[in-house]
This record gives C-alpha cells, structure tokens and sequence, in this order.
C-alpha cells in the first residue's frame, strides 16, 4: 500500500469504529483484525501503520466524530505531511476542502471531563497515552525466569515493563507460562488482597482470570481459589490459562447476575478474602481503549455504580470475621472509587476500613488511586475492608 492508501485505510477503519461506538458494538482492536482478516494481501508493515494512524486519530478527536474522515482531519491539521497525503490519486483520500471541518480536539466529551475534575483527576491527558507493556513473573512456574531483553523492573513485586511495541506473546518465557501481560496497577490491586497458602479466597468477579492467576501464584496452589463471574464465554477461557500457568487451586463457578447468591450459598461466611473487580466504566484503560470514551455515557456510569453497590454488599456476606473484602475499579472517578467505599461502610457497620499501603498511588477517600499520570499504570481505584 503506498502511504496515501494507508491513510484512506485508516479512514475506512475509523468510519467502522466510530459506528460501532455509537451502536456500543466491537471494539476498536476487533474491527481492525477483522478489516485485515478480510484483507489478507496488507503486508504486515501496512497492517502496523494503518492501525497506529487509526488510533492516534482516536486519541486526538474528545467527542465522537462525525466520521473517519473528520477524525482522520483532525490529525492532519497538525501534520502537514500526513495533510499532503490526501491528494486524490488512485486509493488515497480526496484533498481537502478548507471550509471542510475537522472533529473537535480533547481528552473525552464534555460530560466525563466534568467528572474527571469533580473526581479531582490530575493530568487527564495521560489517559490517552500509548501503555507500556507490563508483565507478571509466575512464581509457580519460575520465581526468576529468563526474560526477553528490554525489562526494567516494576514497583509490583514480581512485575517487570517493556516497551509498548514489545511483542511478548512469542517469547519462550511467555509461551512456557513464566510471564503473564498484566499491567502493573493490576498487579498491585492484587497484592492488595493478600491471599495466602491455605486460605479460601474468592474472585467475585474473575472475568478470563488474569487477577485470578495472580492470586493462584500468591497462595502458591495451597487453599482454594474460587473463580466467578456471570459471563460464561469469558470465565471458559480461565482453565486453559490456569494450565499453561500451573495453577492447580482454581474452582470456577458460573454466576446467574442478579441472582449470584444461588451458586454462591456454600461459601456464605466462609472466605478468608474475595476480591470484587467490579464491572465500572474503564476510565483507567483509555490509554488501551481509547474509543471506550465515546461509548460511555451517563445513564451507563449511573448503572454500573448501581451494580458495584450490589456487588459489595454480596461479596460481605462471603467472609468471614477478621476476613478481608478488596474493592477494585479501573476507573478514576469518585462515584466508581471513594463513594462507593464510603457508601459500603455507611452500609455495613460491622466492617472497617483497611486502607492499603502501596508503593504507588496517592490516598482516595478510604482507598487508594493509580493513575497513568501520577504512577504510569493505568488507573485504579482500590479499597480494602475487614469484617469486625
């Protein structure tokens, strides 16, 4: 593809993205694997550059464009070399009208960005920066493997950063299960709860299990480690990737939402600790899924903070006395952060709070905050409480 033609591209793609957005259909990755899939004479060298000039057109444009070619504008009216390829020669785009508008400049629509400075959100900016690409040694494989070149370490115990463009997936260390891709504010979060061998600890909302893995490799496989999560196709994946880590200790059980306590009546004040990774708005993963942005909108956040509440007071009937109850959100707003852990205490008198000391962050209410601004992680919101 020449150059102008890998712009048109990036075009076509945004046009797919910027529809999915408004219908919150696929994702952005998604629909870019899925153009290529149908596209399969694109060298790897167009695939990398038409899907790296799609995402900074993302990243640049604060409210949903109007279409790919606006968002796409948006880049070029601060690059002339990108604007010089549009010169209407064959497959590249039309050239440019000057009255033609480009999509608005900024970080998210004005509503979130009300939010984030309610939220006191410093250096919103950073949110949409290219990630760093995080690993987890797995201690039940390898308490020190030998690692791909180009690691630096991390503050999270065993966590380890490479570059964004690492392609970790193909090393020896990754493909024996030595290492694990999970970002470093994850595996802090993890930490937090503090599961160790021979306790019972639940993953209320474990998703494909990467918090899970974690948790396995912190109890060394002695205990019980229960996984749940109500979306069955996300928690069949957990198996495969507990056999490729070693994790021997994993019981996974399928949830029915609204409904949870069902399968979750054997483990009634039974739990040492359980881990509520609530479904949230992904505030925190912008910098991943910068399209989520235009996705959310208020009535959703109003849902999701409903569901975390629920979810809390679930999860406080699973523990023990002197148990320990780890809230965790990927989002940097107060009303998915400190107002619901002040929400859960206000609720629940027979608990305190137990604030985590962490080698990153910065205090929130009764918990702590990672941001990529302030700790290069994405964002995080973390509280843990005690039973009384």
């Amino acid at each position: 593809m020449t150059p102008a033609a890998r712009v048109q591209a990036a075009i076509d793609v945004l046009d797919l993205v910027i529809e999915a957005a408004r219908a919150n259909g696929a994702p952005a990755d998604r629909l870019i694997s899925e153009w290529f899939r149908a596209r399969r004479w694109a060298g790897s060298g167009d695939r990398r550059a038409v899907r790296e000039l799609a995402y900074r057109a993302i990243r640049a444009c604060g409210e949903i464009p109007e279409t790919g070619r606006a968002a796409m504008l948006r880049v070029a009216t601060d690059d002339a070399p990108l604007a010089a390829l549009f010169d209407g020669s064959r497959h590249a785009p039309a050239p440019i009208d000057p009255a033609e508008p480009a999509a608005a400049a900024g970080v998210a629509p004005e509503w979130l960005m009300r939010r984030l400075f309610e939220s006191e959100v410093e250096g919103p900016e950073a949110l949409l920066d290219r990630a760093p690409l995080d690993v987890r040694v797995n201690t039940l494989k390898a308490a020190s493997p030998d690692l791909p070149e180009g690691a630096e370490k991390s503050v999270a115990a065993h966590g380890w950063r490479y570059p964004p463009e690492t392609r970790i997936e193909q090393s020896a260390a990754y493909l024996s299960g030595m290492i694990e891709v999970q970002d470093t504010g994850s595996q802090l979060t993890c930490e937090v709860v503090a599961a160790r061998p021979g306790e019972t600890v639940i993953d209320l909302c474990a998703g494909a299990g990467g918090k899970t893995l974690a948790l396995a490799a912190a109890m060394d496989n002695a205990g019980t480690l229960v996984a749940c999560d109500a979306d069955r196709a996300r928690l069949q994946r957990l198996p495969p990737r507990a056999e490729r880590a070693g994790a021997t200790n994993i019981r996974t059980v399928l949830l029915d939402a609204n409904r949870e306590m069902q399968a979750l009546q054997p483990f009634v004040g039974a739990a040492d600790a359980v881990l509520v990774d609530a479904p949230c708005s992904g505030t925190g993963t912008w910098r991943r899924n910068p399209e989520a942005r235009w996705r959310l909108t208020e009535k959703q956040l109003d849902r999701y903070a409903a569901i975390q509440s629920r979810l809390l007071d679930v999860a406080a009937t699973l523990v023990k006395p002197g148990g320990r109850l780890v809230f965790v959100t990927c989002s940097l707003l107060d009303v998915e952060g400190a107002d619901q852990a002040q929400g859960f205490l206000a609720r629940h008198p027979d608990w305190r709070s137990d604030r985590p000391v962490l080698p990153a962050g910065t205090a929130r209410g009764q918990g702590m905050r990672l941001s990529p601004f302030h700790d290069g992680t994405d964002g995080f919101f973390v509280a843990r409480f005690v039973r009384l």
